[in-house]
């Protein structure tokens, strides 16, 4: 049975906010989301709000349930306990000015039960009005950050991948060295022709580019599968509702109020309908957790790993210069996902984020690229995660003397735990054994292999100025015909 495309109904710990509001105000502040920082104490006044509806709509109720025995059978409300009478009259006298119950006229009952009906009712709209409100403001504070992030917004450096190639920069680097300039002149890369079909930031792979694609992504799935480690590959849709987007935290616009997503136009007949909005995927993490939305998990299926090829798409791609063009950030990419639900605790998660590290290690280790493992700081996280990890490469047109510590580097693949929040927000449950109780299961995700930043950095670090070619990975040559290095062609 196909699914009703309603969006699942989130369960957020609203109760939790509300105990520790300057915790979640801390974090915010800590993670540079300074609006939602003042969300915890809206949500507390709300909620103070909707308790005063919610006593007044029980003393209400109490006077209408009574006027409705005495209309029903008079007699009965002789038998009422008076002092639950008297309280009962006193909350809604002040209300309607009625008289004591048994003194009014079955017209006069059934004028009051009128008026409290349509009390209630507006009462009833007020609770649902700050409950929704409360939901709202609850959905867009991000999640608590781990105790291993750095606070501030500078990164731990935790470890290195295969040894430095060029410890001395060249001075020509940042312009012989760029895949841009290299890709252009092997022919495989065609910037001008995509900015004339699609604008900036698309591009075509031609050739030999177009099969390092294939050969990448190939080479990260035989790497992911081959340990038997319970990886299941997915092919998912690249187009997902927007409400399955928002619930694993990725808005139409960020923090900084910048685009990230691409929406689908809708029809007027289609919105006047009410049928959700569309939109592109900025990542597998989305349709990958989409899976399981508004499902219940058995807790025997978990740890359950998937690993996603898609095309992904990213609207905000970053403002031009040097360290942004050509390939490093595009709108449109394919990209190797890793996804999966875990049980809800800290351990299990973190045995999976490891193993997920591993991988990327694996995969870059075998490329032969230089690169470095960070821990990232709580100003880099996105709002559903607790903990993230980076691996930046080294590419050597980005190198730039000034830069210090951070020269050449630039990221290729990340990791992030996101403890319940996707779950809540996309209603994914874990049954347990035994008791069947009902949990939320955490969630981890890894990207695997980001085509277009190591396609680049391969063909720069790779690159032979002296016969201009570029050399192929090993790991990547049963994939590519062969093939040890690319080399200029005749131009057609």
């Amino acid at each position: 049975m196909i699914k009703a495309s309603k969006p699942p109904f989130p369960v957020i710990d609203i109760k939790h906010i509300r105990q520790n509001p300057s915790l979640y105000e801390r974090n915010c502040l800590e993670r540079n989301y300074k609006t939602q920082s003042t969300y915890p104490s809206r949500i507390i006044e709300l909620f103070a709000q909707w308790q005063a509806r919610q006593k007044d709509a029980r003393s209400l109720r109490e006077r209408s349930n009574a006027l409705r025995r005495q209309i029903a059978n008079p007699a009965t409300i002789q038998h009422e306990d008076d002092e639950t009478e008297a309280r009962a009259s006193k909350s809604a006298s002040d209300a309607t000015g009625s008289e004591d119950i048994k003194s009014l006229t079955k017209e006069q009952l059934i004028e009051e039960a009128r008026i409290l009906k349509d009390k209630l009712s507006t009462i009833e709209e007020d609770e649902a009005r700050l409950e929704a409100q409360m939901t709202e403001l609850a959905l867009a504070i991000p999640n608590l950050t781990s105790p291993q992030t750095p606070r501030g917004d500078e990164p731990d450096v935790l470890s290195y991948i295969n040894e430095h190639p060029e410890p001395s920069p060249s001075s020509s680097d940042r312009i012989w060295r760029s895949h841009v300039h290299i890709g252009s002149e092997l022919g495989i890369l065609d910037f001008a022709a995509a900015a004339t079909t699609s604008g900036w930031g698309w591009y075509y792979l031609i050739d030999e580019g177009a099969q390092l694609e294939q050969a990448l992504v190939n080479y990260a799935l035989a790497v992911v599968t081959k340990h038997g480690l319970g990886w299941r590959q997915v092919a998912p849709p690249s187009i997902v509702y927007s409400h399955i987007a928002a619930a694993c935290g990725f808005q139409p616009r960020d923090q900084h109020g910048e685009q990230q997503i691409y929406t689908l136009a809708q029809s007027a007949a289609d919105a006047q309908r009410g049928k959700p909005e569309l939109c592109l995927a900025g990542t597998a993490e989305i349709p990958l957790a989409g899976m399981k939305a508004d499902a219940v998990l058995e807790e025997a299926d978990v740890p359950l790993k998937h690993v996603g090829v898609s095309r992904s798409y990213r609207a905000e791609a970053g403002a031009r210069g040097a360290d942004t063009k050509g390939l490093y950030r595009v709108h449109e990419f394919t990209k190797v996902e890793l996804f999966a639900w875990t049980p809800p605790d800290a351990h299990a998660a973190t045995e999976v984020f490891d193993e997920m590290l591993d991988l990327q290690t694996e995969i870059l280790q075998g490329l032969g690229l230089h690169c470095r493992v960070l821990e990232m700081p709580t100003t880099d996280l996105g709002a559903s995660a607790t903990r993230k990890c980076d691996i930046e490469a080294f590419f050597p047109s980005r190198r730039d003397p000034e830069r210090g510590d951070r020269d050449g580097w630039g990221e290729v693949t990340s990791a992030s735990i996101c403890t319940d929040y996707q779950a809540r927000r996309l209603a994914t449950r874990l049954r347990s054994t035994g008791a069947g109780k009902m949990s939320y299961p955490w969630t981890v995700n890894g990207t695997a292999l980001a085509v277009p930043r190591v396609l680049a950095a391969v063909l720069e670090n790779g690159w032979d100025e002296g016969d201009m070619s570029v050399a192929v990975p090993e790991c990547l040559r049963p994939w590519m015909d062969g093939k040890e290095k690319i080399g200029l062609k005749h131009r057609r």
